[in-house]
């Protein structure tokens, strides 16, 4: 790298906490089923299978109190992404877990065995075009012939064809690429890039680090959803699917708690993942922190539909696909819209 920036561990480069944004790659998952490395202990003899990622629900559920009391036990699976964990959701390997707006567009595109059965609602502010602080690049349409950094089939990805759509161009007139965080942060400090476009908490330590600066951002471009997704052979077991109602409460108070101790979940998070608490407090009050518990309703079905066709005409999903018949609406209960507002902090820091 040209020049330092704040120190990453290899398990920062994913997507983390509540947000799970972009979740892309291929990696495997790990394992645990008891003791502090991952498993919970919890009462009886039904287990929940449970895809993570390092900082995620696991840590949040914790954090949050909302790991006592179990009346079923969990087994987590951390996975470095979404669509592994959404290949194991349909291999049957997990139950559920937790991804972003754009991986479930493509297993569907996949043709994979899986329902989203949950939905939270953030702002995308942390959903941006990076460039470096001494570029020359002032707005979205000067991209034009310029290099992006972006991981393919992440929110990343569409907020980047989104972005340069509003301004009448496509990925065709810029210089796509594809790399994984840990390639694109190292291309983009080194300058083999002119621009990177990334989410939280990537984009508060770059902006933290005073590495560069945000071009654009998907707030009011991107829907800003992100999804708990099931897989139909537990859902179509009555004890599993009482075992993700509770776990989907569970997670619906745990992100009211972040909301309301945000500087303590920065204390957590950090400690979790390696991020300094500065930054994991800047992706709090930006992003993580801002989401609320949404149903998986019209509006949702909707706008996941117009991603997906966006990726088809693209030709990166074979065909187009119906995503409302990916969603199981069971769990939606007395939750609001799609379209409530997230929550915000103020002035951001």
């Amino acid at each position: 790298m040209r020049r330092p920036l704040i120190p990453v561990l290899p398990a920062l480069l994913v997507p983390l906490g509540l947000l799970l944004t972009a979740c892309s790659g291929t990696t495997s998952a790990s394992t645990s089923t008891a003791g502090s490395g991952g498993g919970t202990d919890g009462k009886g003899s039904l287990t929940l299978n449970v895809g993570d990622q390092k900082g995620g629900s696991e840590a949040v559920l914790r954090a949050a109190g909302e790991l006592d009391n179990l009346h079923y036990k969990i087994r987590w699976s951390t996975f470095t992404s979404g669509p592994p964990l959404l290949e194991a959701v349909n291999a049957k390997a997990v139950d559920i877990g937790g991804v972003g707006n754009t991986p479930p567009v493509f297993a569907a595109g996949a043709h994979s065995k899986i329902k989203v059965v949950a939905a939270s609602h953030g702002t995308a502010k942390g959903d941006t075009i990076l460039v470096p602080d001494d570029s020359s690049l002032k707005s979205p349409a000067q991209l034009k012939d310029k290099s992006v950094a972006v991981a393919q089939g992440s929110s990343a990805h569409y907020q980047l064809v989104a972005s340069l759509r509003k301004v009448g161009l496509g990925l065709k007139d810029v210089k796509v690429k594809y790399l994984q965080p840990a390639d694109a942060l190292a291309a983009f400090t080194s300058g083999k890039v002119d621009a990177w476009a990334v989410w939280d908490p990537y984009t508060s330590q770059v902006l933290r680090g005073k590495q560069g600066r945000v071009l654009t951002d998907g707030d009011g471009l991107t829907n800003g959803l992100a999804f708990q997704v099931a897989s139909p052979t537990a859902l179509a077991d009555r004890k599993k699917t009482a075992a993700i109602k509770d776990y989907l409460d569970r997670l619906r108070r745990a992100q009211d708690w972040v909301y309301k101790h945000p500087e303590e979940w920065a204390k957590v998070w950090a400690k979790d993942t390696g991020l300094p608490y500065e930054v994991a407090l800047d992706a709090v009050k930006r992003t993580n922190g801002t989401r609320v518990t949404v149903a998986v309703d019209k509006g949702a079905i909707a706008s996941e539909q117009q991603i997906a066709d966006v990726f088809t005409q693209l030709k990166l999903i074979p065909g187009k696909i119906d995503f409302s018949s990916f969603v199981d609406p069971r769990f939606n209960g007395e939750l609001p819209a799609s379209t409530t507002a997230p929550r915000t902090y103020g002035k951001e820091s």
